[in-house]
């Protein structure tokens, strides 16, 4: 049985090293680490992101993953309860070795139906919701500490790294001629702080830059059980393909809905390709796929464009 594990920083100014600490204390025998490269976003969901879906292909039944804190893997209530749902199916055990949740068996399960055990869930829940408010509660006080410093006449953010004093003379001497590498060897500063205060000069500089639009964020939605049976027989585009492959099954009575995490655009596709379930082109309408379709319909449409 091998024992993976798991880490994340959300920043690129960030580094492991208090995993590293919490880890190592917890003595794992012959680890097998993923790691996200730095700056991975914890608003990715954790079936989207590169090494946690490593993570998932490389493990086997009876396999347990470890990380150092919860919030180094999911954030919002949602993507805990998905991620347990995927190694309740892979038959994965999950340890956190630091924080509210190292105490709990969040993989514990009802031995007859098989569901995650309510008092799991409420805790879950409850305790992800308490970490989202502290989150909520340190932006708000962040946010009335800036304006207060603003009202003093200081300015927030980093402080550039070439002084504005000798800006002009870098702007000027870059129009001269001189290279960024040496403006950086002058200035004993890095040549992306020179980029940065030659930017509007640069050759490949455009003015709508910061216009373009932002990449859309994967959006989880149930996909009604008849919906996935049509598209797991259709052909299909890579990404769609995975979005599919990575969803999880979800149990309705006698049916099953399979929560898809994949962005907007992708979400519309497969809709596209529900077409046919209204009937049409020689094909009868089946009621109950017709409503399946129509059910997804409604759910996609809810989607910002």
């Amino acid at each position: 049985m091998a024992n993976l594990v798991y880490k994340r920083v959300s920043t690129d100014q960030q580094s492991t090293a208090r995993q590293d600490l919490v880890l190592d204390e917890a003595s794992i025998e012959d680890p097998v680490v993923f790691e996200e490269d730095p700056g991975t976003s914890s608003r990715l969901h954790p079936l989207q992101r590169p090494k946690f879906r490593a993570l998932l292909d490389y493990a086997r039944p009876g396999d347990t993953v470890h990380i150092s804190e919860m919030f180094r893997l999911v954030r919002g209530n949602q993507h805990i309860l998905d991620v347990l749902d995927v190694l309740h199916r892979d038959r994965l055990a999950l340890r956190i070795h630091d924080g509210a949740f190292s105490a709990m068996d969040l993989t514990a399960r009802h031995p007859r139906t098989g569901e995650l055990l309510s008092t799991v869930k409420f805790m879950v829940q409850t305790l992800a919701a308490a970490g989202e408010l502290q989150r909520d509660l340190q932006r708000e006080l962040t946010y009335d500490g800036l304006r207060a410093a603003e009202a003093k006449g200081s300015k927030g953010g980093r402080r550039p790294a070439v002084a504005a004093a000798h800006t002009a003379d870098v702007r000027t001497a870059y129009l001269e001629g001189r290279s960024i590498a040496a403006l950086a060897r002058d200035h004993r500063v890095s040549r992306g702080a020179i980029r940065t205060a030659v930017a509007d000069l640069l050759p490949d500089h455009t003015a709508n830059e910061e216009d373009a639009p932002a990449p859309e964020l994967p959006t989880t939605l149930d996909m009604p059980g008849k919906v996935a049976d049509h598209l797991r027989t259709t052909e299909l585009e890579p990404a769609e393909r995975a979005a599919l492959d990575h969803g999880v099954t979800v149990r309705r009575g006698q049916g099953y809905t399979l929560r898809v995490t994949a962005a907007p655009a992708v979400h519309r596709r497969l809709l596209a390709r529900c077409q046919p379930l209204d009937g049409g082109q020689g094909l009868p309408a089946v009621p109950a796929q017709r409503k399946a379709r129509r059910e997804y319909e409604n759910r996609v449409n809810t989607l910002t464009p």
